[in-house]
C-alpha cells in the first residue's frame, strides 16, 4: 500500500505520468472498433428478452424436486413447443418461463409439466405476463434514460462548460453501447435488473468523469495568463492526478459485482444474479475507460479548437523553442535546479503565478530544489 500511495503521490505532482492525452487518436480508434463490434453483436443475435418484456408462462413447481434443470427444461419445451428458461430455487423448486403463451396453451402446458415431473397440476403455480407490461417498462426505462442524459448535460454544462458536458454525453453513449453489445454477444437474458443495472453504472461512470473534469477545471483557471503549458497538457496532468483514485474506486466496486457474476451467477448457478451483474461489471470497466481515455482527451480536443487556446500553444511552443536556442531546458525556459515551487510562483506577477503554482512548474520532486537560491532576475 505504501508503494501505491507514493505513486499516487508522484502522479498528483507531476513527478511521473503516462501521456494519455497526446495518445489520444488510439483510444479513440480502439473504442470505435469496440463500439462497432457491440453494435454488429446487437444487430446479429440482438437481445434476448426476458418474459417481462416479450410476455408469456412462469411456472413454479413444489419444492424438493428431485427432476433436474437440464430434465425440466426439455420437458417445458416438448410441451409447449418454444425455448424454456429454467432456474433452481434455494428451496429445491423450479422456475420455468415459456414466453409467447397465452392462457389457454398455459393450461395444456401445465398438465403435461405435471405428467413429466410426476407431481400433481394443482401444485404447479402458473402465472400469465402480458407483453403490454413489458411494453410499459421499456417505456418507463427509455423515458428514464433520456430524463437523466438531459438533466446529467444541463448540470455539466452550468457547473463546468458545454464542451464537458459534450464529453461526458459521448463518454456515457459509449459506455451504454459496449455493455447493452456485450448483452447480445453473450446472450443474457434482459430483465428489469438489466435495466436497473444500466441506469445504475450511469452514475458510476459520470462519478469518475466529474472527478477528472473538476481537477481539470481547477488547473486551467486563468490558463491563458501563463505560457508553461498548454491545455491538452493541463488535462493530461488532471487525468494522471486522479488515475490512481478512479483505479482505486473502479476496483473497490468490480470486487463485489465480480462476486456476484462469477461465483453467484457461475459457480452456483444463480442465474437470476447474472442480469444485474453483468450490466454492472462492464459498465463499471466501461466508465472507467471512457472517463480517461475518452472524455478528457475528447475535452482537450474541443478546448484547443479555439482562437485562444491555438494561441497559448503557439506562444508555449514559441518560448520553448527559444529557451531551446538558449540552451536552457526547452520545456520549461527555466532553471530547474534552482528554482523551488514557491519560488516561480512568487517570480511571476499576478494571476500568471498562481496557475503556475496550481499546475506546477516542472516534474522533479520539489524536495531537490527546496532551500536552494534563486535566479537574480525573473524569467519569463
Amino acid at each position: 500500500m505504501g508503494k501505491l500511495g507514493n505513486l499516487g503521490a508522484r502522479l498528483h505532482h507531476g513527478e511521473i505520468g503516462y501521456d494519455f492525452v497526446k495518445n489520444r487518436k488510439l483510444w479513440y480508434g480502439i473504442s470505435i472498433l469496440i463500439t462497432i463490434t457491440a453494435i454488429v453483436g446487437l444487430a446479429v443475435r440482438g437481445l434476448h428478452m426476458g418474459i417481462e418484456f416479450q410476455g408469456g408462462a412462469v411456472f413454479t413447481t413444489p419444492k424438493n424436486m428431485s427432476a433436474s434443470v437440464a430434465q425440466a427444461e426439455e420437458y417445458a419445451e416438448e410441451a409447449s413447443g418454444h425455448d424454456a428458461i429454467v432456474q433452481k430455487l434455494g428451496d429445491g423448486s423450479l422456475r420455468i418461463q415459456i414466453g409467447g403463451t397465452d392462457t389457454e396453451q398455459s393450461d395444456r402446458i401445465k398438465e403435461d409439466l405435471a405428467k413429466d415431473l410426476n407431481v400433481e397440476a394443482e401444485k404447479i403455480n402458473a402465472d400469465l405476463v402480458g407483453p403490454s407490461w413489458g411494453d410499459q417498462i421499456a417505456n418507463k426505462a427509455w423515458q428514464g434514460l433520456g430524463i437523466f442524459m438531459v438533466l446529467v448535460v444541463i448540470y455539466l454544462a452550468i457547473a463546468f462548460e458545454w464542451r464537458m458536458a459534450l464529453a461526458a454525453f459521448v463518454a456515457l453513449v459509449h459506455d451504454i453501447t459496449i455493455t447493452v453489445g456485450i448483452y447480445a454477444l453473450v446472450g443474457f437474458e434482459v430483465t428489469p435488473g438489466t435495466v436497473i443495472g444500466l441506469l445504475t453504472i450511469l452514475g458510476y461512470s459520470l462519478y469518475d468523469t466529474v472527478v477528472v473534469f473538476d481537477s481539470l477545471k481547477e488547473q486551467t483557471r486563468d490558463i491563458t495568463k501563463q505560457t508553461r503549458w498548454t491545455y491538452g497538457e493541463i488535462a493530461n496532468r488532471s487525468i494522471n492526478s486522479t488515475l490512481v483514485r478512479s483505479v482505486n474506486t473502479t476496483v473497490v466496486a468490480l470486487l463485489p459485482v465480480g462476486g456476484l457474476l462469477f461465483i453467484g451467477g457461475g459457480v452456483l448457478g444463480a442465474g437470476m444474479l447474472n442480469d444485474i451483474s453483468l450490466s454492472l461489471f462492464v459498465g463499471l470497466a466501461a466508465g472507467a475507460y471512457s472517463s480517461i481515455f475518452i472524455a478528457t482527451p475528447l475535452v482537450a480536443d474541443l478546448k484547443e479548437a479555439e482562437p485562444q487556446m491555438k494561441a497559448l500553444k503557439k506562444r508555449v511552443l514559441a518560448k520553448r523553442a527559444q529557451a531551446g536556442a538558449k540552451g536552457e531546458p526547452a520545456e520549461y525556459a527555466v532553471d530547474e535546479e534552482r528554482y523551488s515551487d514557491a519560488d516561480y510562483a512568487d517570480d511571476i506577477d499576478g494571476p500568471e503565478g498562481a496557475a503556475a503554482a496550481v499546475v506546477g512548474p516542472r516534474n522533479q520532486p520539489a524536495s531537490r530544489t527546496r532551500g536552494r537560491g534563486r535566479p537574480s532576475g525573473k524569467r519569463r
